[in-house]
């Protein structure tokens, strides 16, 4: 049906050669700034390192390559609620797939999901099992990559879900899964209390506001049981070293996401540390984002906000959360109906709480990992993969049955 809409348009990412010029020459001509010895990373992204991986980006990686391997996913654009959105589309040549809309969050791209395409597509390719596959939708949000820059303020978690919803339909798909994590998973998640009539099932890596954002009471703790009052405590710890730390980019991107963005759309070094800091601090690493992300992909990654200029336009979902008026200003008062799985890998530093999570989600699977961290899909697909799958098996078994 992709090809032949009228409401659809075929897309092939092809970046002018001038523009992949004017990159080279900005990192030849990059201005450093005085190092501080012996700092590591705790005043940000290292000197030496960020030099190491700029002379990598200029030197060495190749973008023709990624380009390339994007290109082998049939890519689309469309207008829905009045703004462009770019996806890729790619169906499985099982008849009885299921339909799944997956969905990035920031400061991440579709790139994250080139590992996990394959397998949710073609099982059988990939040594599971024909009956799991799917066909995937990757959606760029608003504001992001080729779905950028939005021309229009608005664009927060559920006016993105009301347009999955639509692009889901012209898609031809009724009903359908949603998975993400970060800002696709509360994308997904209000994909399904919204519309809980198609969503068939919701398979989040976050979800956020589980987490114990305030220091635990004797009474709280004293209503919990041994392990969750010990989650719940961890949780609190790492949300108080979070707050105090770890906060300066949301905070930016909250309230002034346009002044960051100047100096991210115009330094390409300064949108690769801008980026490259939080997958060192939010993945599953000893000491450098390479030893859980190849690091080709997360040029890649970067490479998607720096061709399309879209640092400021993506930073302002942060924004049009924080500054949401009417029905979006709070947290929904009613609890999502859709069946709910919580992936949790342990260096994600927003651990969801299971006592939290059951007060707004209709909690059907609590997979807990040993390994990963926050952008699962591109540390650990193969875990994220299995999962996936297990979870919409045990929904269509119990249909089934």
């Amino acid at each position: 049906m992709t090809s032949s809409s009228p409401d659809i348009t075929p897309f092939r990412i092809s970046i002018p050669q001038t523009d992949l010029d004017d990159l080279h020459a900005r990192l030849d001509r990059t201005r450093w700034p005085a190092e501080l010895p012996g700092a590591g990373w705790a005043y940000g992204v290292p000197t030496p390192y960020l030099r190491d991986l700029a002379h990598y980006w200029r030197h060495e990686y190749d973008w023709r390559a990624a380009e390339a391997e994007l290109n082998a996913w049939p890519q689309f654009t469309t207008t829905v609620d009045g703004t462009n959105v770019h996806f890729a589309h790619i169906r499985s040549a099982e008849p009885d797939a299921t339909p799944l809309v997956v969905t990035h969050g920031w400061p991440g791209s579709i790139v994250e999901f080139l590992d996990v395409v394959g397998p949710l597509t073609d099982p059988a390719a990939h040594g599971g099992d024909p009956a799991d596959a799917f066909h995937v939708v990757l959606p760029s949000i608003p504001g992001f990559g080729f779905s950028g820059p939005t021309t229009e303020s608005g664009w927060e978690a559920g006016r993105v879900a009301d347009a999955w919803a639509g692009l889901m339909r012209r898609l031809g798909y009724e009903r359908f899964g949603a998975q993400g994590g970060d800002w696709g998973a509360a994308i997904s998640r209000e994909l399904g209390r919204a519309h809980p009539g198609r969503v068939i099932g919701v398979h989040l890596n976050l979800l956020p506001g589980a987490q114990q954002a305030t220091e635990p009471t004797a009474g709280e703790l004293a209503a919990l049981d041994a392990e969750e009052r010990a989650n719940t405590l961890d949780s609190w710890r790492r949300w108080a070293a979070w707050s105090k730390e770890s906060t300066g980019y949301a905070i930016l991107q909250s309230t002034r996401p346009h002044t960051p963005g100047y100096a991210l759309t115009d330094s390409p070094v300064g949108q690769l540390a801008w980026i490259v800091e939080k997958f060192r601090e939010w993945t599953d690493s000893a000491e450098l984002p390479e030893e859980a992300v190849d690091r080709d992909r997360l040029l890649t990654n970067v490479m998607l906000y720096w061709l399309t200029g879209t640092a400021a336009s993506s930073a302002r979902i942060y924004h049009e959360r924080a500054h949401a008026t009417g029905d979006r200003a709070a947290a929904p008062s009613e609890p999502s109906t859709a069946p709910t799985a919580l992936a949790l890998f342990p260096a994600d530093p927003q651990r969801p709480l299971r006592h939290k999570a059951d007060r707004t989600e209709n909690i059907v699977r609590w997979t807990e990992f040993d390994r990963g961290g926050h952008f699962a899909a591109m540390e650990e697909p193969d875990l994220v993969v299995g999962d996936v799958r297990a979870f919409f098996r045990q929904l269509r078994d119990k249909r089934e049955g």
